[in-house]
């Protein structure tokens, strides 16, 4: 059966350290934001990864470094510059978060001066595939790439042949800009499979809106239909003894007896109407309504369409039930075995009823697992909001819900007067 859909403010909790902070302020934008901008606060893992983006490039700073020094066609002063650059590259890397464009666009030329920043280029343009659109890292590693050979020419590696510096760099920078563009497309996958299940959330909500309303606007209808005589009845009697006080005591008597009979069939009226809940049941019109003496027959139709039931009834004497408890009860019946037929195809399906005068009545359909897998069917749910909404009105109430076992169960209490 229909699972019970999470609210999109819950789906997250004690698990947001896990996420970056980008995609819990899209799941979550009650999350907590902090810092100016209204920028969303770091999480636990955005803190490891900082760090260790920014140790990733202090180390490939300090192995440039190195090379550097035990290059004898380095000058001393380029060398110190080369490595001031750099450390200030590596310390920049703390703000990729908050200008990712910006840093990359800072690193172009900064890389091309300095060797020792090439992680820190190296982890901007990471960050910039991650939080941008395609287009900016596409300028900029284009950029790169084209920039390349003019650096390697201008600052030849000791250790590599100049074509495979200029080969090397370029398939470090597709890797880089290729691991960027998976990691943001995962994120919005991620993204766009909760805004579905908000959307389906929501409309969810609507449709058991606009079931509800439905099922109000026929009680109301039936209410002015069925009442309407008898209460217009009741008015004009209860008006005549207003207006003749001096009137006959057989007569007078006479109204009163009207008007009290008028009362009582208003109220089994009224009690009646809340068996008319669902729109469009224009098949019942005119014939009698089905009680709880039909449920043998309810049964046996079910059986004879192939499903397993057992019956249940531990009511001695169904036809003291009162017709309108009855009705209902027999909604309930009838409701929770088409859904099991639907949703549990093949499950035996247990019908039991007890009650008695003074005690009420008490109705329950469980089904177990299905024996196997069974698809979706649209628009589930809708008619057990009608039976929560008939019962209540009833004076009874309705619960329904998935048990631990796997089945699902629908159980009433319908009240039953001694």
């Amino acid at each position: 059966m229909a699972g019970v859909p999470v609210p999109a403010g819950q789906a997250l909790p004690g698990r947001r350290w896990l996420l970056p902070s980008a995609v819990v302020a899209e799941l979550a934008p009650d999350a907590e934001r902090a810092g100016r901008g209204g920028r969303p606060r770091r999480t636990v893992r955005d803190w490891i990864v900082d760090f260790g983006c920014f140790l990733l490039a202090v180390v490939i700073g300090l192995a440039a470094a190195n090379t550097l020094t035990h290059d004898p066609n380095t000058p001393h002063g380029l060398a110190v510059a080369d490595q001031w650059l750099g450390a200030l590259a590596c310390a920049a890397v703390w703000l990729r978060r908050r200008r990712p464009l910006g840093l990359a666009v800072a690193m172009v030329p900064v890389g091309l001066v300095s060797n020792t920043a090439g992680g820190a280029a190296m982890v901007a343009l990471f960050t910039l595939a991650v939080h941008r659109p395609f287009k900016y890292v596409g300028w900029l590693a284009g950029v790169s790439l084209a920039l390349t050979p003019l650096f390697f020419w201008l600052r030849p590696d000791p250790d590599l042949p100049y074509a495979a510096a200029v080969a090397v760099t370029a398939l470090l920078t597709a890797t880089v800009v290729g691991w960027g563009m998976f990691v943001r497309s995962k994120r919005q996958l991620m993204l766009s499979l909760r805004d579905r299940a908000r959307r389906a959330e929501t409309e969810a909500e609507l449709r058991a809106e606009q079931a509800q309303r439905l099922a109000r606007e026929a009680i109301a209808r039936e209410m002015h239909d069925v009442l309407a005589h008898r209460l217009t009845l009741l008015s004009v009697h209860a008006g005549a003894l207003e207006f003749r006080p001096d009137a006959p005591r057989e007569e007078v008597a006479r109204a009163a007896g009207v008007i009290r009979e008028s009362a009582h069939e208003a109220l089994q009226d009224l009690r009646e109407i809340i068996g008319v809940l669902r729109a469009g049941d224009s098949d019942d019109a005119g014939r009698p309504q089905p009680t709880l003496g039909g449920l043998d027959g309810l049964v046996a139709e079910s059986r004879s369409a192939g499903m397993k039931v057992v019956l249940d009834n531990r009511v001695a004497d169904p036809a003291a039930v009162p017709a309108s408890v009855g009705r209902t009860a027999y909604r309930i019946a009838q409701e929770g075995l088409t859904n099991a037929r639907k949703h549990a195809p093949g499950a035996e399906v247990t019908v039991t009823l007890r009650g008695a005068p003074g005690e009420g009545l008490t109705v329950s359909v469980h089904n177990p697992a299905p024996p196997g897998d069974v698809p979706h069917v649209p628009g589930s749910g809708q008619g057990l909001i009608g039976l929560t909404e008939r019962a209540t009105l009833a004076g009874g109430w309705l619960e329904h819900g998935a048990e631990e076992d796997g089945g699902f169960r629908v159980g009433a209490w319908l009240p039953w007067g001694g």
